[in-house]
């Protein structure tokens, strides 16, 4: 837990300052043009966002969760309540209204309404009392909370590895550059770890059909 709480301050430390300010010129996600609305949104995606990436750390910490079950509901109640569902409300509009193009718009739209989905079957799943799909469906929405992050790596490997193609494939417009880097980054960051978490989870499922399997 340690690297990733790490890994999340760091990030919120970078990321959070500039939508304190009130300024939209410190935004960096320009503002489309004929939505006035976009940055109050933006705004609020990002600190409801940063309230659930705080609660979904503590939700996954095997510690925390088995020594203070009740914090742990409470800190889940604040993750789904104060986080993610204003959080992906927001998160809907602005990303249908992304001024980086249609592929990054189908991304974010995509993103947003699976992570409500996920986050919405998990805290049914707990309030039936099925704990092991709860576990489930959280562990998707988690890896969705914290894609932001990985999209930022993937950000930074894309344009370093694009930025020399630019006036060949790129026909030398910066714009073509942006959009491209910034629509792989987009699905990039979601898919794969998202691809990840299945593929532990399926795992998981095999090695306990293998305990349980009879002898022959």
């Amino acid at each position: 837990m340690a690297p990733l709480g790490l890994v999340m301050v760091g990030f919120l430390a970078f990321s959070l300052p500039p939508y304190l300010t009130g300024d939209p010129s410190l935004s960096r996600v320009p503002q489309p043009e004929g939505f006035g609305l976009h940055y109050p949104l933006l705004v609020a995606h990002v600190l409801f966002a940063s309230v659930a990436m705080v609660a979904a750390f503590f939700q996954v910490w095997p510690w925390f969760r088995r020594r203070h079950p009740v914090w742990h509901r409470r800190a889940g109640r604040v993750y789904v309540f104060a986080g993610v569902l204003p959080a992906g409300l927001t998160g809907l509009v602005i990303g249908a209204r992304s001024p980086f193009g249609v592929f990054l718009v189908v991304s974010d739209v995509l993103l947003a309404l699976l992570w409500l989905a996920f986050t919405v079957a998990g805290w049914l799943a707990a309030r039936a009392r099925r704990y092991a799909g709860h576990r489930r469906w959280m562990l998707r929405s988690t890896v969705l909370t914290y894609s932001i992050i990985t999209n930022r790596v993937w950000g930074v490997i894309l344009f370093i590895t694009l930025t020399p193609l630019q006036d060949t494939v790129f026909h030398g417009n910066p714009d073509l550059l942006a959009w491209t880097v910034s629509g792989l980054s987009g699905w990039l960051g979601w898919t794969v770890p998202l691809l990840v978490v299945e593929w532990y989870l399926e795992r998981e499922v095999a090695r306990r059909g293998r305990r349980t399997a009879p002898a022959i």
